[in-house]
């Protein structure tokens, strides 16, 4: 018997909401409130436009950030990864970048920069820039170049090459880029905002955390987690089951 992706996804929502809902017993609810209650708290900020005013500047930053670092880590993880005295020299330098702590990025570019929307961004990009180049460079190492030289050989023009021989074999790289950059993006960005913005979900949250407003804190948790879910689901899913097809 095969059990369907989807309701196996929403049974372990199911057992995830029961769960949280029996933890609601052990606790006061100003410590975990209950499922309901974070519903209507989110509710209310829907009503009042404040959920999708601030929700919208930080899907905003996100995309801006994630489009900008794919393209720079991907663009340096393919250079260095093809050319290996580059990497030579580059490679310490790319593994500093991976270990510098996000928060000390943050607070120098809005050191470096003022406390202002540039900054935010670039701290995302430098942030998450040396992760997709690693993966990227990984795939760049791992095509395979027999079939490039097949190509060659059958004298297929460059650019057919390029996309019909080359790009396929990076594709799971580029899925694995994404899929971390996103996951790692967002996250990074409400530091961001909690740290040098008055704006965006960050901000807000920052806000609760003053007032100890736990329901605000896990409604607005709530709502991004569900935006996140279903640019997986309505995304990044299909993308791959389309791209990975000639495998």
């Amino acid at each position: 018997m095969h059990s369907h992706p989807a309701l196996t996804r929403m049974l372990s929502m199911v057992v995830f909401i029961l769960l949280w809902q029996a933890a609601v017993m052990l606790f006061t609810p100003d410590l975990l409130p209950a499922p309901y209650a974070v519903l209507t708290n989110l509710m209310g900020h829907v009503d009042s436009g404040e959920l999708p005013h601030h929700l919208t500047i930080t899907l905003r930053r996100i995309a801006i950030s994630f489009l900008c670092a794919m393209l720079l880590g991907s663009l340096l993880g393919l250079v260095i990864g093809h050319f290996k005295r580059l990497d030579l020299w580059l490679d310490s330098v790319v593994t500093l970048a991976l270990n510098v702590p996000a928060l000390v990025t943050i607070i120098l570019c809005f050191i470096w920069f003022g406390l202002n929307e540039t900054a935010a961004l670039i701290a995302v990009i430098v942030n998450k820039t040396p992760n997709i180049a690693v993966t990227m460079r990984e795939g760049a190492r791992a095509v395979d170049k027999r079939l490039l030289d097949v190509a060659k050989a059958y004298q297929v023009p460059a650019g057919r090459t390029f996309i019909k021989v080359y790009l396929p074999q990076l594709y799971p790289y580029f899925l694995a880029a994404a899929r971390g950059g996103l996951a790692l993006v967002w996250k990074i960005v409400l530091v961001v905002e909690l740290l040098g913005c008055s704006d965006g979900v960050g901000f807000q949250l920052s806000l609760f955390f003053q007032y100890f407003d736990i329901t605000s804190v896990l409604a607005y948790t709530l709502a991004f987690a569900c935006i996140i879910f279903a640019l997986e689901a309505g995304v990044l899913r299909p993308w791959e089951r389309r791209v990975l097809k000639w495998r």
